[in-house]
């Protein structure tokens, strides 16, 4: 089994940039403009999450910030993780419970996206569409349901596990 999460940007063939571009607003600009106190250790925790090219649990995000500051406490790390999913700055995700029932964390992103988790090797990819929008444009048209936030996950192996299996 796998001890973190790696995520991959996916994109589709014949799709334009744009389309499928998923990008994270700076963490530490909206926190200002919203008037929350930044910490050395937030600081130093929220550059984390926001700089990482995989998803975290809180434990990783520790281990992280101790190789920077030794000093800095679980609690901290929650408090953090807590006030940045309060602000809806941050997502939580299951992710395929692949690493057993752990919590990973990701900075929102400018759009819905899904998450595919190999179960070999525990990579997570992301992956946007065209398709999900128009999906949640007719799921809003034919229910009248108001949608604030989407989850959606694919179990599976990825192409280089599926490659050395085989």
């Amino acid at each position: 089994m796998f001890t973190g999460a790696v995520v991959a940007k996916v994109s589709q063939l014949g799709r334009s940039k744009e389309d499928t571009a998923i990008t994270r607003p700076s963490l530490m600009k909206e926190l200002a403009a919203r008037g929350v106190r930044i910490t050395a250790q937030r600081r130093l925790l929220v550059g984390i999450i926001q700089d990482s090219h995989r998803h975290l649990d809180a434990a990783t995000l520790l281990q992280i910030a101790r190789r920077q500051n030794p000093g800095i406490d679980r609690a901290t790390v929650y408090r953090t993780i807590r006030l940045l999913k309060k602000r809806g700055l941050i997502d939580e995700l299951d992710l395929m419970h692949i690493d057993g029932e752990k919590h990973f964390y990701e900075a929102k992103t400018n759009r819905d996206h899904s998450h595919m988790a190999c179960f070999r090797c525990g990579a997570i990819m992301e992956y946007a569409s065209a398709s999900l929008e128009k999906l949640k444009q007719e799921m809003i048209k034919e229910s009248g349901f108001q949608i604030r936030e989407v989850r959606l996950e694919v179990g599976g192996f990825c192409k280089r596990c599926r490659n050395r299996a085989g």
